[in-house]
């Protein structure tokens, strides 16, 4: 069996571990929740009902001495960036975290890097190449001839279009949808419900149908 600990013990973090023990999660038979890693100091009341107990924070997992597997439980793109390069542990291993009924049309073409979260009913069409740490939350769809970076999240029912590439630590929001051939660089936002139909500069948010920056 292989050790697993859940890093954040959120609302992503509950889920992730329901989904685990429930067998919803590729290779979970195969793994065991040992804890739970959080820089919050849990000594109080260390134990929880989905993700066992405290384990400690990022000195503690950098200092453990026995092979463990992490999944990093962040819904922000910047923290799961952030505490991906804090671990500097070499005993540590970054599982994906994939639901059963994750469909790929094409798996000769699909192509997909460590620590990620693909929840229920997403799809990836033909072509697509996932990176490191994204967070895909549920009914996703990537469109054929996808590109995903590094540290992105997908929120629930996201739509990517054909051809659209994503950089690093974007946040897409729920039922938003990127134009097919769009190319987004790193650190947009996208609001819930929005449509990207231009290519966005960096670092902004961005609202609406078409989605326009947002100004305070």
């Amino acid at each position: 069996m292989k050790k697993i600990a859940i890093y954040g013990v959120g609302g992503l973090g509950h889920e992730v571990a329901a989904a685990i023990r429930n067998g919803w999660v590729k290779d979970s038979e195969n793994w065991e929740i040992i804890g739970y890693y959080d820089d919050r100091d849990f000594s109080d009341n260390p134990s929880d009902r989905l993700c066992g107990n405290w384990l400690g924070g990022i000195d503690d997992l950098n200092g453990r001495q026995e092979p463990i597997g992490v999944i990093l439980c962040f819904g922000n793109p910047r923290t799961r960036r952030d505490v991906a390069r804090k671990i500097t542990n070499p005993l540590v291993e970054f599982p994906n975290c994939i639901a059963v009924n994750f469909r790929i049309y094409d798996p000769e073409s699909f192509s997909i890097g460590k620590g990620n979260i693909i929840q229920g009913d997403c799809r990836a069409t033909t072509n697509v190449t996932i990176g490191d740490f994204n967070l895909f939350n549920g009914s996703v769809v990537l469109g054929h001839d996808t590109a995903v970076g590094n540290a992105n999240v997908l929120m629930a029912g996201c739509r990517i279009g054909g051809g659209a590439t994503l950089g690093d630590c974007n946040l897409l929001g729920t039922m938003s949808f990127v134009m097919q051939g769009l190319k987004i660089g790193a650190e947009i936002t996208l609001s819930p419900l929005s449509a990207l139909l231009t290519k966005p500069k960096d670092g902004n948010t961005y609202i609406g149908n078409p989605a326009k920056v947002f100004k305070i």
